[in-house]
């Protein structure tokens, strides 16, 4: 395949280390030649996170790579993510409320960083792994967040030519978990829990909602679990 050299071709992806920015990033390597931004914010699960983005860097064959911090959003607190004051609840899917694991506005901070590296590097294209569906509700990962915020890259950036994608908004956790496999995601070098570090906890939001994903696509979800707290949610 020849190298490709233009604006067009190239892409920065937002990669956490979870399942779903592991798919996007999946998706992006694909179709472009892509760089991932990895961003540490003082939540609980930040130096497993940090491993996994670059083990996935390393598996789909990302070289361009930024990791930076962001202490503004430990600094703001009022999530269960950065303040250890805040206990980090077992699943509240049932709730119409927004649960405290969300971080006020978070992807906008992740999204600026993002879109400052595209424009220097000469990129087209900002993915994130957004998702609406099968989420935990959080407002920063509806589509009208983007819509809107990709008139203020049109404004606020020189060309006003990047564009960021979320190609999983709509998609079920179930469906981005098949496409992943379709793209052969590394999901064994992935980490989507809240709490721990070593074994998923099997309760919060993000590892239940993993879980049953994996399960309802009939696949085998290649991380660890606390026996105890898979059992709970079997």
């Amino acid at each position: 395949m020849p190298a490709r050299s233009n604006q067009e071709s190239r892409a920065v992806v937002l990669l956490s280390g979870g399942m779903d920015s592991t798919v996007c990033a999946a998706l992006a390597v694909r179709d472009y030649d892509t760089a991932a931004v990895h961003v540490s914010y003082g939540q609980r699960t930040e130096g497993r996170e940090r491993r996994a983005f670059e083990q996935i860097c390393d598996r789909l064959g990302i070289v361009g790579r930024l990791a930076v911090r962001n202490d503004a959003l430990r600094a703001i607190g009022g999530s269960a993510l950065t303040d250890t004051k805040i206990a980090v609840p077992t699943s509240l899917l049932q709730t119409s409320e927004i649960p405290v694991t969300y971080v006020p506005f978070r992807n906008a901070h992740f999204l600026a960083v993002s879109v400052s590296w595209a424009e220097v590097l000469g990129a087209s294209k900002v993915f994130i792994g957004a998702v609406e569906q099968d989420s935990s509700g959080y407002p920063d990962c509806r589509p009208a967040y983007y819509d809107a915020f990709n008139k203020v890259v049109k404004a606020g950036t020189k060309e006003g030519t990047i564009e960021i994608v979320t190609p999983l908004i709509t998609m079920r956790k179930t469906a981005i978990v098949k496409l992943g496999l379709e793209l052969a995601a590394p999901f064994d070098l992935t980490w989507s829990c809240y709490i721990e570090s070593d074994q998923a906890c099997g309760t919060c939001d993000s590892c239940v909602l993993r879980m049953r994903a994996f399960r309802d696509a009939g696949a085998q979800d290649p991380i660890p679990y606390l026996r105890s707290s898979a059992e709970r949610t079997a």
